[in-house]
């Protein structure tokens, strides 16, 4: 039984927080939402249709695994997205990653590793499930700094080797929510490397992976595979960020047949089925880039528009990917009360995506901004933040 112990040292999450951190702020004027990484570009034409077709399926249990169609759409998509043959043994769909990044854990970490608790690895900043995973199967969560010195990605092998034989799991998102770094093929080969040398399995967040500036991201599985170790990797998507569907809670995660199977068996008992008309949707979704590339190409005008407001701050990165933008601020606390109080932008405390470590919060410094609104009101938003906090351009 999981003890209610393990999940009393979790802080409260970031929304909660800033509610508390803005209580009593009356906004500045128009005020503007930017903290939610919720997609606000339009939803593809397909979606109702292929409800509107398949609505009587609603009086039938879906399929935990996920149709036969859908299986092989999101095998194709991997072969024309990534280059690699992925069997439909090898793919579970989910109720949105979250879901699963979260029971992937359950079902894959194990109680001891090298006769001791287990470790997993979590990227510092982090998207908050991965500590929740953490505890629910009772491993040690090392959280690893994230910063610029870095690129904004976890310097994994730079952990003593103790650690490293006693992960089970190390969590990575690329592009890295909330920094938009990229990990590359080089960082992604020394991860696998490592994973290889110490025993672990990588969990791939890869949720943001077709939002991206000038190339798309490579997989991890991808890499992996090319390395003749796919054992290795458990890669996940969705199409809430690639496809603007948020509320269809549907995603997939691919990995190794044996990890698969073990992951489907968790799931047929505890699992929450994605509905036969969403399944339906993501079949066609998956098999269909123009949507995609329309998507995309109204986030790289927002990076642009971006670029153009703060290419003159100190310290400012031009995501690689995905729809944040994280900002050097000093005090992030501070700058979101100032933001909302005198230019009624909200966003989010880069602290609260962040742990205290031994090398301190390096979330602390920073807020994130999420670039999810229209291009008009996105420069409307950015500007007044850039003359809020670092004087008018």
């Amino acid at each position: 039984m999981v003890s209610p112990e393990r999940f009393s040292n979790l802080p409260d999450y970031a929304f909660p927080r800033l509610r508390k951190l803005l209580a009593g702020v009356t906004p500045g004027p128009d005020p503007v939402v930017m903290t939610i990484g919720e997609p606000r570009h339009g939803i593809p034409d397909f979606v109702a249709p292929t409800l509107q077709r398949s609505v009587a399926e609603l009086g039938k249990y879906p399929p935990n695994d996920g149709t036969p169609e859908l299986l092989a759409a999101i095998s194709g998509w991997l072969g024309t997205r990534h280059g690699i043959r992925v069997g439909t043994d090898r793919i579970t769909i989910l109720n949105g990653t979250r879901e699963g990044l979260f029971n992937a854990a359950l079902a894959l970490c194990p109680e001891r590793k090298g006769g001791r608790q287990p470790v997993i690895l979590i990227p510092n900043p982090f998207y908050q499930v991965y500590a929740v995973a953490a505890a629910a199967v009772g491993a040690q969560a090392v959280f690893v700094n994230a910063t610029p010195e870095t690129g904004h990605l976890p310097d994994f092998a730079a952990l003593d080797p103790e650690t490293l034989d006693a992960t089970a799991i190390c969590y990575l998102c690329s592009p890295a929510n909330p920094q938009g770094s990229v990990a590359g093929r080089n960082y992604l080969e020394r991860l696998i490397e490592l994973a290889e040398r110490h025993d672990f399995l990588v969990f791939a967040d890869e949720c943001y992976s077709e939002i991206w500036r000038d190339a798309p991201p490579p997989g991890a599985l991808a890499v992996a595979e090319g390395m003749g170790l796919p054992d290795r990797v458990m890669m996940f998507n969705s199409l809430s960020k690639r496809s603007n569907l948020p509320g269809l809670r549907s995603g997939f995660a691919a990995g190794s047949a044996e990890a698969i199977a073990r992951f489907r068996i968790l799931r047929s008992y505890a699992g929450a089925p994605v509905p036969l008309p969403h399944q339906r949707v993501s079949e066609v979704a998956w098999a269909d880039e123009d949507h995609v590339i329309e998507n995309r190409a109204l986030y790289q005008a927002k990076y642009a528009i971006a670029d153009r407001i703060f290419g003159n701050v100190p310290g400012y990165l031009p995501p690689e990917g995905g729809f944040f933008l994280w900002l050097p601020v000093g005090d992030g606390e501070a700058a979101a009360r100032q933001l909302w109080a005198e230019a009624g932008v909200q966003v989010l405390p880069g602290a609260y995506l962040s742990r205290d470590t031994a090398a301190g919060n390096p979330g602390q410094g920073f807020i994130r901004v999420a670039l999810v609104g229209p291009a008009a009101e996105t420069e409307d938003a950015l500007t007044r933040i850039r003359d809020t906090l670092y004087g008018k351009g």
